[in-house]
């Protein structure tokens, strides 16, 4: 009697619950999946786990209140890092997984409790590790920016011999520029057009946070004033050029340490090898023998 109402109750919730899902047009699982699919690049497929992990998350912004100063400063980060989501969804992101991996210290507890207090101390550092991702997204698109600041100042010193209008200089060079440099010099030239040229460099300077890329726009200021800076530009060229140097020698240098630890892990399977096939042999001598 008692299995039959539990089976009856739950036949109810189940009517219940696809009534006002009807009623309330709340979309299915099978349709946020869909949805979600459509903004995946690649073959990469969105999980149940993640629909509801995001659902979670973006519950969980909106309860957020952020410090002032705090939220501007993540706000300005991940525009930075071309990051288009809010700072609350950021924090909720970070929280969310922490919280996940928080979970499983629940069972942890009751079977070792220092087994619950390390799964506990892996969520706070996941969590600050999530947090501070932007921060790594921001160093790797900086250095991919100043990795390609010299062919960009030697395009501009020869561009300039025929050429003085910094949008044009800009303009020229974007057609050519790397993804991330791109991207920036498309938002200053459409800055210059709508506002003032400095103005719009200097957002380029601040945007990007290099003291490279500060030279850089130092000059093309001096450039929009009129200022003939063509010796400025010729020792920007060498300098920028000896740091591409300088960074060509720095991946060279930890190259022979990775080959390094490959030659030992190919030769200690070479001895492998060599142990095994003398192992056979005297095991076979010694059946032989006895």
């Amino acid at each position: 009697m008692i299995i039959i109402q539990i089976i009856v109750g739950a036949l109810v919730a189940v009517g219940v619950g696809a009534i006002l899902i009807d009623i309330l047009h709340i979309p299915t699982l099978k349709a946020q999946k869909a949805v979600n699919n459509l903004g995946k690049k690649g073959d990469k497929k969105v999980s149940v786990i993640e629909i509801y992990l995001k659902d979670f998350s973006v519950f969980i912004s909106k309860h957020l209140k952020l410090n002032e100063y705090k939220k501007a400063q993540l706000e300005g980060d991940l525009r930075t890092a071309g990051m288009e989501i809010t700072p609350e969804r950021y924090v909720a992101d970070a929280l969310t997984k922490a919280l996940v991996i928080s979970v499983f210290a629940i069972p942890a507890f009751f079977v070792f409790k220092i087994a619950a207090a390390v799964v506990l101390l892996i969520a706070v550092l996941i969590y600050f590790k999530e947090y501070k991702a932007v921060s790594g997204k921001i160093k790797a698109r900086r250095q991919k920016i100043e990795y390609e600041l010299p062919r960009f100042v030697s395009s501009i010193e020869k561009t300039m011999q025929h050429n003085r209008d910094v949008i044009y200089i800009l303009e020229s060079y974007k057609e050519t520029a790397g993804e991330e440099l791109k991207s920036e010099l498309e938002i200053t030239i459409a800055d210059m057009r709508s506002g003032n040229i400095e103005v719009a460099l200097t957002r380029l300077e601040t945007r990007v946070g290099s003291t490279m890329m500060s030279d850089v726009t130092r000059g093309l200021v001096a450039l929009n004033r009129g200022d003939d800076n063509r010796i400025y530009w010729g020792q920007l060229v060498m300098k920028l050029a000896d740091y591409q140097r300088q960074l060509l020698r720095q991946q060279a240098d930890a190259v022979p340490r990775k080959v390094k630890k490959l030659s030992m892990a190919l030769m200690f399977c070479f001895m492998l090898i060599y142990v095994a096939v003398i192992g056979y042999v005297l095991v076979t001598s010694l059946g032989s023998i006895l």
